[in-house]
């Protein structure tokens, strides 16, 4: 029996295109597996705490964590946005410090091996160790909490973007130099496009981890007033034993780190879908 093999279909440029839709039973279990997943996790635990009677003091239940959610939203939702707003400030400034530093790295070999080993002493220093100091020596409480979250985002932008700028195909650096092409043209062009890919992954990563830094920076500012953010409303349900409100506050914090990786992912596929193989899907 004769088999045929169906054509690729083609643009109207007569290039192959990739498929770059998944197929919609993949799509739809990409969503329904991890919601069945966290429904059996609520039930469990609703099951466990009603069943064994425990107080909510020790452990709350879900309904209960949902119900001071919703009763608590005056407070938390301020308090959520004090948070986010370090946590943006920081990765801003990790951006710009992160990718400005890889570049000049890029452009001098000198100035990498002056200044990396320090980016990376801040790396593999406890924040929590050096926000305490970061506190005493600046004297606005907001500069130094984004300072703190700023430490813990900045070197994965840095060593991804520095990762990337350094990938650029050999073969084709060579091919840009023959054709008399300046350092700047192939920054622009050939350096820069290849890094993108790198600098997202960077970027996905920084975004967690300058959440993690503001709430630890919160911890340790311990203030209180206006100026409040949510890991200080934790902190303080913990002190006060009211147990669902610190549930409510986390999974707030937990679900804002979530929307931040989505949006950086969604920013990646956006930018990345039509070229790089990172992004591109294929039939399988």
């Amino acid at each position: 029996m004769a088999t045929t093999l169906e054509p690729a279909k083609a643009g109207l440029s007569g290039t192959i295109e990739p498929a770059e839709r998944a197929p919609a039973s993949d799509r739809l279990a990409r969503i329904l597996a991890p919601t069945i997943i966290a429904l059996l996790v609520v039930l469990g635990w609703e099951a466990i705490v009603r069943l064994n009677d425990i107080p909510h003091y020790i452990l709350p239940g879900p309904s209960l964590v949902a119900r001071e959610l919703v009763e608590s939203w005056p407070v938390l939702w301020p308090s959520l946005l004090i948070t986010v707003k370090i946590a943006t400030l920081a990765l801003l400034a990790a951006i710009l410090g992160g990718v400005g530093l890889a570049l000049l790295c890029s452009l001098s070999r000198w100035i990498e091996i002056a200044l990396f080993p320090y980016a990376v002493v801040l790396q593999v220093t406890p924040v929590v160790s050096i926000a305490p100091l970061i506190l005493i020596y600046v004297d606005n409480t907001l500069s130094a909490v984004v300072l703190c979250a700023w430490i813990v985002a900045f070197f994965p932008i840095l060593a991804n973007t520095m990762l990337g700028l350094a990938s650029a195909d050999h073969n084709l650096r060579d091919l840009f130099e023959l054709y008399g092409a300046s350092r700047w043209q192939q920054l622009c062009l050939l350096r820069l496009p290849t890094a993108l890919p790198y600098f997202l992954g960077g970027l996905r990563i920084a975004g967690g981890l300058s959440l993690i830094g503001a709430v630890v920076a919160e911890y340790v500012a311990g203030t209180a007033g206006t100026g409040t953010g949510l890991a200080f409303r934790v902190l303080e349900a913990q002190y006060r034993l009211n147990i669902p409100r610190m549930f409510a506050g986390l999974l707030l914090l937990a679900l804002t780190g979530v929307a931040i990786y989505l949006i950086f992912g969604a920013l990646s596929h956006l930018l990345l879908h039509r070229w790089h193989e990172s992004a591109v899907r294929r039939e399988r």
